[in-house]
């Protein structure tokens, strides 16, 4: 399973959704795109959002952290 999350350093719906990662050891890949304006405007294609977080799990899109989206992607429940 390939998680992605894009982020920007100061966003606290970014935390949170590490934070529920490291809690279900989910590996995934972030992407600072405060940082990487290549990467900004490939979240902003993919998901039509320039809000974070934008998360992807095997090619999903979620934005935002929303826990029951989260746990079905990842198949936790």
């Amino acid at each position: 399973m390939k998680v992605k999350i894009y982020t920007t350093t100061h966003c606290p719906y970014c935390n949170m959704t590490k934070e529920f990662f490291k809690k279900n050891s989910v590996k995934y890949e972030e992407i600072n795109v405060e940082t990487d304006q290549k990467a900004a405007e490939e979240m902003i294609e993919k998901s039509g959002q320039m809000g974070v977080p934008v998360i992807e799990v095997d090619g999903q899109i979620i934005v935002g952290f929303n826990r029951p989206a989260l746990e079905r992607a990842l198949k936790l429940k």
